[in-house]
């Protein structure tokens, strides 16, 4: 299988020479590194691009959900992986609707990078989800899927790398689908005989959501989380 083609689109050039070193030491070819909209859009309609980092915030007047949304109708198999230092509920909304492979938060760790490129890969190719072992995997929908045996968190049957605290949470949340798991159990399973600040918690749900692309959990005002799955 030839190296996958990979299109950066970030505007801080270090920051772009960074990833590229990173990818091309994973085995893909870096086809080309844009700052803005209209340089990214003219690369995808002159060659095949396979995956696009994409920087959500860019200069100039179109931002990268906007880019990436026009690439999706110049190829819609081109995966998108977006790059952001913060998402807000509007460009959360907006990004979800292209379905991307990712959100990764600046600054990311090399791991998850490398795990989001290998599932931009499948499904750049359609390899399709196995249903194997069932009676140990909760499928979430028909890219996550959590293994409860091991207490770990599958995209396209590729491991999501959680730290200890994501891990804890996203082990409550199972015990707890389809059910809210209010603040305290929360804090006394995650921070026993601790008092964490509210921002703490709040912090630690966003990165957990961002690695679930911003799907099934469900903040209720005053009580808890609901992480809701529908049966496949």
């Amino acid at each position: 299988m030839s190296a996958m083609k990979v299109l950066i689109v970030e505007d801080e050039s270090i920051v772009a020479m960074e990833i590229e070193n990173l990818i091309v030491n994973f085995g893909y070819s870096v086809v080309g590194i844009c700052s803005n909209a209209k340089d990214a859009l003219t690369v995808a309609e002159d060659i095949t691009i396979d995956i696009v980092l994409m920087d959500i915030c860019l200069k100039g007047d179109v931002d990268g959900i906007e880019t990436a949304e026009k690439m999706k109708k110049i190829d819609n198999d081109i995966q998108i992986i977006f790059l952001t230092a913060h998402m807000d509920d509007y460009n959360v909304d907006r990004a979800i609707a292209l379905d991307p492979v990712a959100y990764l938060s600046k600054p990311f760790n090399q791991e998850e990078l490398r795990v989001s490129l290998k599932i931009a890969t499948m499904k750049r190719h359609h390899i399709p989800l196995t249903t194997q072992d069932k009676v140990r995997h909760i499928f979430l929908d028909n890219e996550f899927c959590y293994d409860t045996r091991h207490d770990m968190l599958y995209c396209c049957n590729e491991p999501i790398h959680l730290t200890k605290k994501e891990s804890e949470l996203m082990e409550l949340f199972m015990q707890n689908k389809n059910k809210i798991t209010d603040l305290y159990l929360i804090e006394q399973t995650i921070w026993p005989n601790q008092f964490p600040h509210a921002n703490t918690l709040r912090t630690l749900v966003k990165r957990l959501r961002e690695k679930l692309k911003h799907k099934f959990i469900e903040t209720v005002p005053g009580r808890g989380y609901k992480f809701t799955i529908d049966p496949l």
